[in-house]
């Protein structure tokens, strides 16, 4: 499979190509679409980006199998990485789940009264619980990252390793809101509404999912080397 992992000569328009979910990727990065024939390494290059972390992100999110070689996590920093995932929450929560929310109330107003209830308390609840995760991650996580790395860890021993033992896969709670959808909201509901809502949660699951994995591969092993060199 190496010969297919995207590398810096490679045009950016191919990667898309390659993989259309990048286009979730590449505004987190502050890249937008209009880069014509350049290459990977030229639009990191005017944005001021590492391109080993981009091509990283990348590969994670189109092999599945693909792991980074420890010495990879030494060509960025730490701010670099926690950069993209602060940017990653900003979209989940600005962007992705507000119009999901939009499109479940808009199947909602067309269900019966009870069953768009329970549609709705699902969502909200799962809401909820990503809002949290990603909180603290922010408050808690970020900063201990932010203090190790400029040489000032904390003193209260939290360590990366309670993160990961405590790395709830918060895509997983999905599992019931599209059950809902595909077993038991009632066929008087539209079809296509639901359809449309369905696949948007399937786009999101798979999203979050591959998230998760950028912080379990390349988040977890950069900060384990960190901690390594503060002891």
């Amino acid at each position: 499979m190496k010969h297919l992992l995207f590398t810096e000569r490679m045009k950016m328009a191919d990667l898309v190509h390659a993989n259309y979910r990048l286009l979730y990727v590449l505004p987190r990065f502050g890249i937008q679409l209009g880069f014509g024939d350049k290459s990977i390494e030229e639009i990191c290059r005017a944005h001021n980006l590492s391109v080993s972390l981009f091509l990283l992100v990348c590969n994670i999110y189109t092999f599945d199998d693909f792991l980074p070689d420890p010495g990879e996590l030494t060509t960025f920093t730490a701010e670099d990485l926690t950069g993209y995932l602060h940017r990653s929450h900003n979209d989940y929560l600005e962007e992705q789940i507000p119009e999901i929310r939009r499109q479940v109330q808009a199947l909602v107003r067309c269900c019966e009264p009870r069953n768009g209830k329970i549609l709705e308390r699902f969502f909200d609840d799962y809401s909820r619980e990503v809002t949290n995760h990603f909180n603290y991650e922010e408050t808690v996580v970020f900063p201990y990252i932010h203090n190790l790395s400029t040489g000032h860890p904390s003193a209260e021993g939290y360590s990366i390793g309670q993160f990961e033992e405590n790395h709830s896969n918060i895509e997983e709670k999905l599992s019931d809101l599209k059950n809902i959808l595909i077993k038991y909201l009632s066929d008087t509901c539209p079809g296509g509404a639901r359809n449309r809502l369905l696949l948007e949660l399937y786009l999101l699951e798979d999203d979050l999912n591959k998230h998760s994995l950028i912080e379990d591969r390349i988040l977890v092993p950069l900060v384990e080397q960190l901690e390594g060199g503060a002891r």
